[in-house]
């Protein structure tokens, strides 16, 4: 027997054609992602400078953080973090996409290094971007020249899921479009943003430092053997002899992860080098993690900036961005972004590996002041164009080209036909499309020359004049893929007119009776209606043995357009009655508090199992059958409401996952006609016009009332592209996605006129 679940999701009122998208002057929502601080890393510390600097420029611009956080250490307390990410539990990756959603955010903004999310190659953030909706931003801090097989799979994935991809180099961007094949318009440039300091105030710093009368050359960052710091200990004794007053200071503590692999002892070993080279007395360590104001006192006493990195594909130094900023002559090997920094006399580069080359370099840079002095102007105003309010803008800006705008629609009277003729030939109507071109490669099937069929029962004026031969070329592919030997229709046929398979999937079987019973009710020729329910007569008894949900909710809607023509028709009630009852014990098996639904998981065109239930019930008398229809058909549409009100139809990255809330993406126009006719078929049983302000705000989803606020669909030609990803629309232009888009604005029409 059929029992109610425990609780109702979606009883809220929207008035009729009520499109519920945000206001364009509420203030922006945005997610941010990232290390933040407490936490001593580079990333954290970026991520931080990008909250305070946009909070700074655009205080009514509201900021979420969700910080990520080590896995074997304990969270540390922010009042500006909303929730943490623990590296490598899937379970709060998925949270806190949970709570992103819940928050309706304008733009998720992730901070991305291979290392931070855990996984292999940091694949697990997939487990919190696969289930937003919003435009996501990337920000690579790596973007790798020769990346191993999982780096570049975790970068094809991220890419395909990134509205932008936001670097900070012309390298970085050179290599998402050449090695990664990213669009040009997907990667956006800005580069590290930097504080906002008068130029040339040296000497005071240097007294609070102690370091009066000391020529100061400077590294800083968390340390590590990739840093080169080895480099520069080597080049000292050089440097020494030329300079008796220079004083190398380095600054930063070590990096965390070699700290809990192997404590100080990296440390240990550049002090006993720099003890060797008798040179222990010129080194200054200051082993933390120093704030930012007392870390920018540090780089204002130094006049010398190295960074000796021992690998070119450094696509991103904050260190020598603040450098820059500061307006301090720096030394550096060629790695990537100090290719581009440097580049114009603002810096001098010297060879990896070679101490000899960087401490000629220092050397001589300390014995000719005005050529420091003229490097330091040149490098302190490139710096201008990287500070934090530059930066602040620019990334201000590509929040707000990214946010929804608010879409009013309406039903048209009519919407064009030639979209569909395009696809069309003398054989049935061919599956796909690129672009707008039909795809020959790709052929036919069943499942749409059997909606095909169905749609030319609802053609009137123009549309039909238009399509006099569709009608008959529709059934007479439906009447050849059915076999007889196997009792099933044959689903696929390539276009050169060969079936390429003896049995399709109850699915597509299904379908293709549920469009034989709509002919043999609906069909505008009465022989095309005889034709119809001699081969409904034929093809409908192995359905009774189907075990498809989906298959079984088809036929029974066929069956139900048989018994609207003749009401004793003993093998149509037949089957109404079987999957009815089907259909409540698959409810009963598989639903649970949570999940008021027939399956464990969540597939395509769901609509149509609550209107077979809704049909059947008013068809049998049956109570039971109606309230569960009633019922899933609340739940599954409360699943495919978005927190700001719109239509977001099951993405088919959802389908197969057993008892999972439902992905965002890819979205496929097939869900909004389903949940239409499922939504007039409620309409009939209760009399409530929610269920019209329901269909109407589905409708919207066609004209941008969606999750990129884009249009999907033209009602001049008639046609709707595949649907929308995480990119935003799918250019091809098929079969289905054509006939979802004609059906759908024939129900919306007529469940109107009903309701008026």
């Amino acid at each position: 027997m059929y029992e109610a679940p425990r609780r109702m999701l979606f009883d809220e009122g929207i008035e009729a054609g009520q499109v519920l998208l945000p206001n364009v002057e509420e203030p922006m929502r945005l997610a941010l992602v990232g290390g933040f601080l407490p936490r001593r890393c580079g990333i954290a510390t970026f991520t931080t400078d990008v909250h305070n600097s946009l909070k700074e420029a655009y205080p009514e611009l509201a900021i979420d953080v969700y910080a990520m956080s080590p896995a074997n250490a304990p969270n540390q307390s922010n009042p500006l973090v909303r929730a943490f990410v623990k590296e490598g539990d899937a379970s709060s990756f998925i949270h806190a996409a949970e709570q992103i959603e819940a928050s309706c955010a304008d733009v998720v903004w992730l901070q991305h290094e291979f290392g931070l999310f855990g996984g292999v190659a940091g694949d697990m953030l997939f487990e919190l971007t696969d289930r937003i909706a919003a435009p996501l931003f990337v920000t690579l801090h790596t973007v790798l020249a020769a990346p191993d097989a999982d780096q570049r799979r975790v970068m094809a994935r991220l890419i395909a899921r990134a509205s932008k991809l936001v670097v900070m180099s012309e390298r970085s961007r050179h290599l998402l479009h050449t090695v990664y094949g990213a669009d040009a318009d997907q990667v956006a440039l800005i580069a590290h943003g930097v504080p906002d300091r008068p130029f040339g105030r040296s000497a005071p710093f240097k007294a609070q430092f102690g370091f009066v009368d000391k020529q100061v050359v400077l590294t800083f960052g968390l340390l590590s053997p990739g840093k080169g710091i080895d480099a520069v200990i080597d080049a000292l004794p050089a440097i020494v002899a030329a300079h008796p007053d220079v004083l190398y200071c380095i600054a930063g503590a070590t990096h965390p992860n070699l700290l809990a692999r192997e404590g100080e002892a990296y440390r240990e070993r550049l002090q006993a080098q720099a003890e060797s080279l008798g040179v222990a007395a010129h080194v200054r360590w200051i082993n933390a993690f120093m704030e930012t104001d007392e870390l920018l006192d540090l780089l204002g006493a130094a006049d010398v900036y190295v960074t000796p990195y021992t690998g070119a594909q450094q696509s991103t130094s904050g260190t020598l961005s603040y450098a820059m900023a500061l307006g301090k002559a720096v030394v550096s090997t060629p790695y990537v972004h100090a290719v581009e920094l440097l580049a114009d006399d603002h810096g001098v580069l010297v060879p990896f590996h070679d101490s000899a080359a960087l401490g000629v370099a220092v050397a001589d840079l300390l014995s000719d002041p005005q050529r420091q002095r003229t490097l330091q102007q040149r490098a302190y105003a490139r710096g201008r164009d990287m500070i934090w309010p530059v930066f602040a803008a620019r990334s201000h800006r590509l929040i707000e080209e990214s946010r929804l705008k608010t879409v009013f629609a309406r039903v048209p009277t009519a919407i064009g036909i030639e979209g569909l003729l395009r696809i069309c030939d003398d054989t049935g109507i061919l599956q796909h499309s690129i672009h707008s071109i039909p795809d020959r490669a790709h052929g036919y099937c069943i499942d749409d020359n059997a909606r095909a069929l169905m749609l030319m029962n609802r053609l009137e004026g123009e549309a039909l004049s238009k399509c006099r031969r569709l009608p008959a070329i529709f059934s007479s592919f439906v009447q050849h893929a059915w076999n007889p030997a196997t009792g099933a229709f044959r689903n696929f046929m390539s276009f050169e007119r060969n079936w390429l398979e003896d049995a399709g999937s109850e699915d597509s079987c299904g379908r293709a009776l549920w469009a034989i019973g709509a002919t043999a009710r609906d069909a505008q020729n009465i022989g095309l209606r005889v034709w119809a329910r001699e081969l409904f007569e034929r093809t409908a008894p192995p359905t009774l043995a189907f075990q498809s949900p989906r298959a079984i909710a088809f036929a029974v809607l066929g069956a139900d357009y048989v018994l609207g023509a003749d009401a004793e028709h003993e093998l149509a009630m037949q089957i109404v009655v079987h999957g009815a009852d089907r259909l409540l014990a698959f409810y009963a098996t598989i639903a649970r508090p949570d999940w008021c639904w027939f399956e464990d998981v969540l597939a395509y065109d769901n609509g149509r199992l609550p209107e077979a239930m809704l049909r059947a019930g008013v068809r049998l008398g049956r109570a039971d059958v109606t309230a569960c229809g009633i019922d899933t058909l609340r739940w599954i549409n409360d699943l495919q409401t978005a927190p700001r009100g719109h239509f977001r139809p099951v993405g088919s990255d959802s389908f197969g996952q057993a008892y999972a809330s439902p992905r965002p993406f890819d979205q496929q126009p097939v869900e909004i006609w389903a949940m239409i006719d499922a939504a007039s078929a409620a309409y009939d049983v209760t009399g409530d016009t929610i269920w019209l302000a329901h269909a109407r705000r589905t409708y919207d989803w066609f004209a941008g009332g969606n999750d990129r606020s884009v249009a999907v669909a033209d009602p001049v030609s008639g046609t709707s592209r595949d649907g929308i990803n995480p990119r935003g629309v799918n250019l091809n232009e098929g079969a289905e996605s054509v006939l979802a888009y004609q059906h759908a604005t024939y129900a919306i029409r007529d469940f109107a006129a009903k309701v008026e």
